[in-house]
């Protein structure tokens, strides 16, 4: 098979399939499966595929066609500039939830402490610890296989030193009880009867542990901004990731529950991303 014949069936197959961009997914898999750059493909499209080239495409291309994600297919994504290991048992972090990751390093300065909720990847607390200097955090999540997955990152990064993880729901144990400079996260906030009507890639693929954010989506807010306020310094800063119509309910959670300077902030999209607010 060539490069010209896979590119053909890939993009057939993939665009059956329903894939937004067949033609250029189709690329994506040939330069995972072959190691054959996009510049190589077009430029030389009668190249001939080996049989284990020809083996590996086709099981990518399968997994695509019922809907993986393509960062789990080739185990990576790229995040604030920084490239992540990803697996089923993380969420996949995405453009959107830089803004939280831009609003956190608004507040966050040489030496700071963080604590990172719902870690997942770990990208969000990896990425603060990247761009700052001498600042340390400690990063929870209740799924131990995130968990490693995001102590893989951090040691890929050359972080480990500088980031603690602890297996727990929301907030470390209470013997670990200590003072926050910033506590970021990015909950599940997908309500539970939304789940089935999300993109197949994320509905069937993704866990669904980091999507389900109870009947209203708002369940860990609650929960988040209930208990944040004994875990962070004086003058302390509380930023989450929201869902684009949950803006206004959890602005008035913070305000409930003493936060000043509340705000809302909208993605690039236009969309509300991140309620933030400091606690005094």
């Amino acid at each position: 098979m060539t490069v010209r014949d896979f590119l053909a069936l890939a993009g057939e197959r993939l665009d059956h399939a329903g894939i937004e961009d067949p033609r250029f997914e189709a690329l994506l898999i040939l330069e995972e499966a072959a190691g054959t750059g996009r510049a190589a493909a077009l430029a030389h499209p009668e190249e001939e595929l080996d049989a284990g080239q020809a083996a590996r495409c086709e099981e990518l291309l399968g997994r695509r066609e019922q809907g993986e994600p393509m960062a789990y297919l080739t185990g990576r994504q790229e995040f604030m500039g920084l490239e992540f290991h990803v697996g089923p048992a993380v969420l996949i972090p995405r453009a959107d939830t830089e803004t939280l990751a831009e609003e956190a390093l608004r507040h966050l300065h040489d030496g700071m402490r963080i604590l990172d909720l719902c870690t997942g990847s770990g990208a969000v607390a990896l990425s603060l610890l990247h761009y700052s200097n001498d600042t340390t955090a400690m990063a929870t999540d209740i799924d131990a296989a995130a968990l490693a997955a995001a102590g893989e990152n951090a040691a890929a990064l050359g972080l480990a030193e500088r980031v603690r993880f602890s297996e727990t729901d929301l907030f470390p144990p209470e013997a670990e009880r200590e003072a926050y400079d910033l506590i970021t996260a990015n909950p599940p906030y997908i309500p539970t009867g939304e789940i089935g009507s999300l993109m197949r890639d994320v509905r069937d693929h993704e866990p669904r542990i980091a999507l389900d954010g109870g009947a209203d989506g708002l369940a860990f807010y609650r929960r988040i901004t209930a208990q944040a306020p004994a875990w962070l310094h004086n003058d302390g800063w509380l930023l989450v990731e929201i869902g684009y119509d949950q803006g206004e309910s959890v602005r008035r959670m913070f305000e409930e529950a003493g936060f000043h300077a509340v705000e809302v902030v909208q993605d690039l999209g236009g969309h509300d991303r991140v309620v933030k607010g400091c606690y005094y």
